[in-house]
C-alpha cells in the first residue's frame, strides 16, 4: 500500500507541474543562467557536484511555473561552461555565456577564479551598459571578495572564510585536547586568507596553543601528500587546521590517516567529496567541518530537504547537497519577479534586499557589501547510527552530528567595502 501511495503521489504531482511547465515554456523564453565551473581535470567532480545542486534548485524553480514576469511567465535554464578550474578558461567561459544570451553568471569553486570574474563582469558591464550581467558567487570564499574589492555586479551567498573560521573557533576554543596546530592550506587567496585568519583567532582565543606548522601548497597539483603528512605527523601536533578542498583534501587527509597522525582536522570542507571516506575509521571524533548547513541538522523540515534531494540523485557518490546554493536561486527568482524584469541593475536593487528561507533554513542579502548572512553550523563525524547521525555522507557509513550552530547574527562579522554604485 505504501509503494501504491507514493506512485500516486509521484503522478498527482507530475500532473500538476506538467500545466505550469508547458505555460513557463509557452509565455517567454528562459531566463539563461550560465554556470562556470571546472567541469574538467583536478577538481571536475565538484564542478558536477555543484551542477546537481543547480538543477535541482532550477527544477523546483520551474516545476512552480517558472518566473512571473509582466510578459508572462519564462522558465529558468541553466547552461555549463567549462573553466577547467582555470582564470584564463574562465574569463573565454564568461565571454561564451554572454554572447550565447546569458544575464546570470554563476561560480563558486575557487577564489582564484572568482576574483578574475569579478573584475571582467564589472569592466563588460560598463563597456557594454545594454548586455550587463549579474555574478552570483556560492562558495568562493576569499573576504576580500565582499571587502576591499566588493563589486555592484557581484553577490556571494557562502559565509566567507574568516566567517567560517570563527565558527570554528567558537569549537575549538573549548577543546582542550588542542594544545598545537599545524596550519595547512592551498597557495592562493582563499587558503592563504584561511591561515592569516587562523592565526590571528588562534592568537585571541586560544594564545595557549602552540602553532607548530603553518604551510601552503600548490593548488590542485599535489599527488602525493605523504611528505606533508610526515611533516604533520613529525610536528607533534594536535591539530590541523585547513581551508583545503576537493581533491586537496581528500589526499590529504588520507595521507594523514596513513601516516598514523592521531590529532584533529578543523577543516572547511571535510564533510563531503570524499573526505569522509578516506578518513575511516580514524576521523570519528576528530574530523570537524563548518557549513551553512548540515543533513544532521535535528528538524523534520531539514530531514525531508535532504530526503527529496537523495530521492532525485540517489546514487551514493552523487550525495552533496547545500542548502546555499538553493537559496541562492530562490533569492534570485525572487528578484526578478520583484524587479519585473531580468535587467540587470533592477535585478541587482532587489537583491539586495532579497530575504528567502527554504526548508526552516533562512537567509538575507546584507545590501552594504552583497554578502549573504546565513546561519552556520560545525559537525564532527562519527558512524552512521551513532546519536544525532541519522544520514552518512556519500555511503561512506560515517556522518556529521551538529556540535554547534551559529544564528545569523552570531556569524555576522563587519565589511570595509565602499561599494560604488551605478549611475545609470
Amino acid at each position: 500500500m505504501k509503494i501504491e501511495r507514493r506512485l500516486v503521489l509521484k503522478t498527482a504531482a507530475a500532473t500538476l507541474f506538467a500545466p505550469a511547465l508547458a505555460r513557463a515554456e509557452r509565455t517567454g523564453a528562459p531566463v539563461k543562467l550560465a554556470m562556470v565551473e571546472a567541469l574538467s581535470g583536478a577538481f571536475a567532480n565538484t564542478g558536477e557536484a555543484v551542477y546537481r545542486n543547480l538543477l535541482w534548485a532550477v527544477e523546483r524553480v520551474n516545476q512552480r511555473g517558472g518566473l512571473r514576469l509582466p510578459g508572462g511567465n519564462r522558465p529558468l535554464a541553466l547552461e555549463r561552461y567549462d573553466n577547467k578550474g582555470q582564470s584564463e578558461e574562465a574569463l573565454a567561459a564568461l565571454r561564451s555565456a554572454i554572447d550565447d544570451g546569458a544575464q546570470f553568471v554563476l561560480q563558486g569553486n575557487s577564489s582564484a577564479v572568482a576574483s578574475a570574474l569579478v573584475d571582467a563582469v564589472a569592466k563588460h558591464n560598463d563597456r557594454e551598459p545594454a548586455r550587463r550581467v549579474l555574478y552570483l558567487n556560492y562558495s568562493a570564499v576569499d573576504p576580500a571578495l565582499t571587502n576591499e574589492r566588493c563589486s555592484f555586479w557581484h553577490f556571494r551567498f557562502d559565509a566567507h572564510a574568516d566567517m567560517r573560521m570563527a565558527a570554528l573557533m567558537a569549537v575549538l576554543r573549548e577543546d582542550q585536547s588542542v594544545r598545537s596546530a599545524y596550519l595547512i592550506g592551498q597557495d592562493y587567496s582563499f587558503g592563504q586568507a584561511v591561515l592569516r585568519e587562523a592565526r590571528r583567532q588562534l592568537g585571541q582565543q586560544r594564545p595557549d596553543v602552540q602553532i607548530v606548522g603553518d604551510e601552503l601548497h600548490p593548488l590542485g597539483r599535489v599527488k602525493d601528500f605523504a611528505p606533508y603528512a610526515a611533516k604533520i605527523k613529525a610536528s607533534g601536533a594536535t591539530a590541523v587546521i585547513t581551508g583545503n578542498w576537493g581533491n586537496d583534501l581528500t589526499l590529504l587527509v588520507k595521507a594523514a590517516r596513513e601516516a598514523g597522525f592521531d590529532g584533529k582536522f578543523y577543516t572547511f570542507y571535510g564533510n563531503a567529496l570524499g573526505a569522509p571516506a578516506a578518513i575511516g575509521e580514524a576521523g570519528i571524533g576528530r574530523v570537524l567541518a563548518v557549513a551553512d548547513w548540515l543533513p544532521n541538522l535535528p528538524t523534520a523540515k531539514s530531514e525531508a530537504f535532504y530526503q527529496a534531494f537523495r530521492q532525485r540523485f540517489p546514487r551514493p557518490q552523487d550525495d552533496y547537497v547545500h542548502m546555499r546554493m538553493q537559496l541562492m536561486v530562490e533569492a534570485l527568482a525572487q528578484s526578478i519577479e520583484k524587479a519585473g524584469s531580468t535587467g540587470a541593475v533592477r535585478v541587482a536593487t532587489a537583491l539586495e534586499q532579497a530575504s528567502v528561507s527554504l526548508a526552516g533554513q533562512s537567509g538575507s542579502m546584507r545590501a552594504a557589501d552583497h554578502q549573504f548572512q546565513q546561519s552556520l553550523v560545525v559537525g564532527v563525524m562519527d558512524r552512521l547510527g551513532a546519536p544525532g547521525v541519522r544520514f552518512d555522507v556519500e555511503g561512506s557509513g560515517y556522518g556529521f552530528r551538529v556540535v554547534k550552530a551559529l544564528a545569523a547574527a552570531q556569524a555576522e562579522q563587519p565589511t570595509s567595502c565602499k561599494m560604488q554604485r551605478p549611475t545609470a
